[in-house]
């Protein structure tokens, strides 16, 4: 199912409905680099396409007709080419982050730069993008402290809306809310360039539209997060693929034991192919998960876990999981409460606790490693992909995602 942006091409130029000229490409040999001839008329146009959008809490996503804005200053329309279906945008649908509607969905996703405005340095029509939900200008004191990812001039938005506080995305004349900095469910999209990151045209699609979230967000957990270290004991609850990321990640940097657990027996063959050594399904047993893991391990629990459920009772569970005095739980599952309870004693026993966004990812600086790492196959994001679909099928990619043996559903665009 992996495809590359030059496989893409002939199919882009056919279905795209310009409302001037189309682009125009020219291909430089197996690397498929692409260069834009678009007018700067079309830039100024507004653009009539189809997207996913949820009209309201819990409701089902429609594809409707939009219509999508040019680009504003220091703004870049996309023209998407795969997207894929992460668990945080069945919770956005339910409310969980704000109820914002009606909102075009989806914040994984691969695309085409169309368009750029005025003040957009670094990026030009042609390039291949990824969006991402956290920017990176390397200057502010957070870029600057080499402790977090959580950029102060370019940060983590949840109103919906572009940082000039409005909308560019419409349907009959009533505006639509974005999800985070992006909408990756819509044949175009508009976000701020600080919010895309440039990536190689030898990245395979599939593994660019993973890499915008899910997977990486696991991954840099154990990397950048955590910073596991070569020899030690993991344990990863929920092996979807932001677990799966995890593990990988874990095996990257030399952990020792990887445990994982899930009660989908599916989950321990695909576990095995990133990198886990062991496997619990907590079904087969009576015992709670912490005293599976502390059996697993002699009694003295891991050096790491990482809670990739996004089930709020289970954060004590994976915390217990963790060495006295030593222990660390790296939160990464989005929950649907906004409170933990946490057990005070096994805090005060010296374990810590501490949660992350985007694994802790620098998407500027971190992003063109993992994309190379892919291109070198040293990551294999293929066994990640399950199910492929079309925009126009998205009420499927709903159901799907409930199969046993579903991890990740890939949205042609």
């Amino acid at each position: 199912m992996k495809k590359h942006i030059g496989s893409l091409l002939s199919s882009y130029l056919t279905r795209w409905k310009p409302m001037s000229k189309s682009p125009i490409f020219r291909s430089f040999g197996q690397n498929h680099l692409f260069t834009s001839s678009t007018s700067h008329s079309q830039s100024d146009q507004v653009i009539t396409c189809k997207a996913a959008v949820c009209w309201g809490l819990g409701e089902a996503v429609k594809v409707e007709e939009i219509e999508v804005e040019p680009p504003k200053l220091s703004e870049v329309r996309v023209k998407m080419l795969y997207a894929s279906l992460c668990h945080t945008d069945i919770l956005i649908c339910s409310g969980v982050l704000g109820p914002l509607f009606p909102r075009v969905i989806g914040h994984e996703g691969v695309g085409m730069v169309e368009s750029v405005g005025e003040n957009v340095r670094g990026l030009k029509e042609g390039d291949l993008v990824i969006p991402t939900y956290v920017g990176e200008c390397g200057k502010c004191s957070n870029c600057m402290s080499g402790k977090t990812n959580l950029c102060l001039k370019h940060p983590l938005t949840l109103h919906g809306l572009m940082p000039d506080g409005t909308s560019r995305m419409s349907i009959r004349g009533q505006s639509l809310y974005h999800l985070f900095s992006c909408s990756t469910w819509s044949e175009y999209m508009v976000s701020n360039a600080n919010y895309l990151v440039k990536i190689d045209t030898r990245t395979p699609l599939s593994d660019a539209s993973f890499l915008s979230c899910g997977f990486s967000t696991g991954y840099g957990a154990a990397w950048k997060e955590a910073k596991v270290e070569n020899g030690s004991n993991v344990a990863v609850l929920g092996l979807g693929a932001v677990g799966l990321g995890v593990v990988d990640g874990a095996r990257n940097q030399g952990a020792a034991r990887i445990i994982g657990i899930d009660r989908n027996e599916r989950k321990r063959e695909r576990g095995k192919a990133f990198g886990m050594t062991d496997f619990i399904n907590p079904s087969e047993s009576n015992k709670t998960i912490s005293e599976l893991v502390l059996e697993l391990t002699g009694g003295e629990g891991v050096d790491y876990s990482f809670e990739c459920t996004g089930v709020h009772s289970l954060t004590n569970e994976m915390l217990q999981a963790t060495k006295v005095g030593r222990g660390t739980l790296v939160v990464v599952g989005v929950v649907d409460k906004p409170s933990l309870d946490i057990n005070l004693l096994t805090l005060l026993l010296g374990r810590t606790i501490k949660g992350c966004v985007f694994g802790g990812i620098k998407v500027q600086t971190d992003i063109p490693i993992m994309v190379n790492k892919c291109i070198n196959k040293e990551i294999r994001l293929g066994n990640l992909l399950t199910h492929e679909i079309r925009l126009e099928e998205m009420e499927k990619a709903f159901e799907l995602l409930k199969q046993p043996d579903c991890v990740k559903v890939v949205i042609k665009i």
